[in-house]
């Protein structure tokens, strides 16, 4: 794990780079994840820092996101090529190194996992994919049952809860639904009916 820049030269560049409410988002998401990386036992500069900078490709226009990916040879499926801005997280994981002298495999797969989740997420993932939905600008039905979780529940009963929440919120909007979202969340079931 090693990073070029000091957490506050990250900030003032992505400050640069994004719209103010979305440079404000991510600063709430790196404090969230910092918040669950201390509840759970997991390294607090990896969570701030992927926090920090999950959306740092956002500085993209949707339509550009396409481009962006196949200049960094990712992997672009079905879904993403109808829904571009799934992009944002793989292209982010890249742009950390770019940008931000960001070299941390860890950090580099929970901002690339952050949208969509996937199999075998780490805990650093799960914090950064669950720190998105319930950071403290965020205000949408169901969000204080989320933060509530965050205080209660154990990681994975979270991330069940925002899985399915996110998987009823795209069903309703009659959009795609990434393949990667369900593996997470099967995977996540199948855990705790063994565990049971």
């Amino acid at each position: 794990m090693s990073f070029a820049m000091d957490y506050e030269t990250m900030k003032q560049e992505l400050k640069d780079r994004l719209k103010a409410t979305r440079f404000r988002h991510s600063l709430g998401v790196s404090e969230t994840a910092v918040r669950l990386a201390r509840r759970f036992g997991v390294d607090e500069q990896q969570a701030r820092v992927a926090g920090l900078l999950h959306d740092c490709a956002r500085e993209f226009p949707n339509e550009a996101m396409i481009a962006e990916a196949e200049k960094r040879h990712l992997p672009i499926g079905t879904v993403e090529r109808s829904m571009p801005l799934l992009l944002h997280g793989p292209i982010g994981s890249r742009r950390v190194r770019e940008i931000y002298g960001v070299d941390d495999p860890a950090v580099e797969q929970a901002i690339a996992r952050h949208t969509v989740g996937g199999e075998h997420m780490t805990p650093l993932d799960k914090i950064i994919w669950f720190a998105d939905m319930i950071e403290p600008n965020r205000d949408y039905p169901g969000v204080e049952k989320l933060r509530k979780l965050a205080r209660e529940a154990t990681l994975d009963e979270m991330l069940l809860e925002g899985l399915s929440d996110s998987i009823a919120f795209v069903l309703a909007k009659r959009h795609l639904i990434h393949p990667d979202t369900v593996l997470a969340r099967n995977e996540i079931l199948l855990k705790m009916k063994k565990e049971a």
